[in-house]
């Protein structure tokens, strides 16, 4: 399977923001990394960008996850790249 990156931005008051949306976009990467889609994903220290690392067939399948995920869906991810990615180790 091919590997993907995801990098994406949050909007401003992230903390406050993505409070009732929390639970339902932790629920989600729960089950993407249990079907082996997703290796990792988390924010940056300063709590500016998400960073992820997905496998699948394709690109869009990725697209797809990260556009059903409630802080996609609500603002809280206000951008985001996908980019093929070549592990070399």
């Amino acid at each position: 399977m091919a590997k993907y990156l995801l990098w994406g931005k949050y909007c401003e008051d992230v903390l406050e923001k993505r409070a009732p949306y929390r639970q339902a976009h932790l629920d989600g990467l729960a089950t993407q990394k249990a079907a082996g889609t997703l290796v990792t994903i988390g924010p940056t220290q300063d709590l500016k960008l998400v960073f992820g690392i997905y496998e699948a067939e394709n690109e869009e399948i990725v697209q797809a996850l990260v556009e059903a995920d409630p802080y996609w869906q609500n603002g809280i991810w206000t951008s985001y790249e996908i980019h093929p990615w070549i592990q070399a180790l």
